[in-house]
């Protein structure tokens, strides 16, 4: 080997070690974090996990309580979000995998979905503040926090739907329709039941993701210390009593907010191991 090829053998060896060192560094120096942060959330958490928690009402300040009302707040509001965002998300995306794939609509439908898919929540907040709560006499309610949230998961579904439905193979369509079976079966009971693993995956992921949001919610939902069910009214939530109590100088909030952040947590590890369980299991089904 000429002295020319060693020396740039030789630099290429360092220049390796060397970025592989700084990708190590970085990568534990992520995790350090990381760890941090999951330790923090299970020691002050975990102490405040008990029975109250889970059965009583948000508790004036310096008294025992729990985050029942809260709890049963962020169901309300996620159950309604996914139930007005997801068959929406399905239809729009259904149309731009199978009609408007090829059309200028199509793409600027796409262009619209991905600036909403990336656009803050509190903007969306703001939104429906602007559009539903301001004209509705400045009335907070759960509804109005469900219709925020489902401005999130619209474009989410719409995104995973339109993917998915991509992803079949062109000779299904092709085999329905030379059978002679309409279009709208050939969508509903041959491309959906192919699709169903990746939209149902989108469909959790955008519950992961809703399940967490504050922002929106302060401006539409509000909140309350006390027990409601009507969807009309003000209604309390994980994510703003977290944010409150968080900044509270009372201990007993505190460590409520804390627990409430754990359980908030493993909620969201729970929905994201299943949608990864969903992809893997069609992933081998399709193998």
């Amino acid at each position: 080997m000429s002295s020319a090829s060693q020396s740039l053998y030789n630099r290429r060896r360092v220049t390796n070690v060397v970025a592989l060192l700084l990708s190590c560094a970085t990568a534990l120096f992520g995790l350090f974090f990381l760890a941090w942060i999951l330790w923090t959330l299970l020691s002050k958490g975990v102490p405040g996990i008990d029975v109250n928690l889970f059965t009583k009402m948000t508790p004036p300040p310096m008294q025992e309580g729990g985050l029942l009302n809260a709890f049963f707040g962020s169901a309300v509001m996620c159950g309604l979000a996914l139930a007005i965002g997801t068959p929406l998300g399905i239809a729009a995306g259904t149309w731009l995998a199978e009609y408007g794939n090829a059309r200028k609509a199509g793409v600027v439908v796409r262009f619209v979905n991905d600036i909403l898919l990336s656009a803050p929540s509190i903007v969306l907040g703001l939104f429906v503040y602007t559009l539903y709560v301001m004209q509705t006499g400045g009335r907070f309610s759960a509804f109005a926090g469900a219709l925020s949230l489902a401005f999130i998961v619209l474009p989410v579904v719409v995104r995973t739907t339109d993917e998915m439905l991509r992803l079949v193979p062109a000779q299904m369509r092709e085999a329905a329709l030379s059978l002679g079976i309409p279009q709208w079966k050939v969508t509903v009971q041959v491309l959906y039941r192919a699709a169903s693993a990746g939209i149902l995956t989108g469909i959790l992921l955008a519950l992961a993701r809703i399940s967490g949001e504050t922002a929106p919610l302060l401006f539409t939902a509000f909140g309350n210390q006390y027990w409601n069910s009507n969807v009309f009214q003000p209604m309390a939530s994980v994510p703003v009593i977290m944010n409150q109590f968080a900044g509270s100088p009372y201990e007993t909030w505190q460590t409520l907010a804390w627990s409430g952040a754990l359980v908030l947590t493993v909620f969201v590890l729970l929905v994201s191991l299943g949608a990864r369980a969903l992809l893997l299991r069609n992933k081998i089904s399709n193998d």
